[in-house]
């Protein structure tokens, strides 16, 4: 087992462990699996891209290390700086 700290945003924020694919692996040489390109059966035309994982690791394998605080979304309260009460009352020169 090969770990990782990575960095999570669903289902929220927090720093996972997670297993990496192995690196010498002759199956999928270290990138974990492969693309597979499909066809339609009565045309032959392309159909879209299977993604076969490769045995040496398992992507659904990890751990929550640390949960992170949701931050809160500022709304930016932009003012004309012209216009009555705002920043500034000076015309611009």
């Amino acid at each position: 087992m090969r770990l990782r700290i990575q960095h999570t945003t669903w289902p929220r924020p927090a720093l996972i462990l997670t297993d990496t694919p192995r690196p010498n692996c002759p199956r999928c040489e270290g990138d974990g699996g492969h693309n597979r390109d499909y066809g339609d059966y009565e045309t032959g035309e392309y159909a879209g891209t299977e993604w076969e994982p490769c045995p040496c690791w398992d992507e659904t394998r990890r751990w929550t290390v640390l949960p992170l605080p949701r931050m809160p979304r500022r709304r930016a309260a932009w003012r004309d700086p012209w216009e009555t009460g705002g920043y500034s009352d000076e015309p611009p020169f």
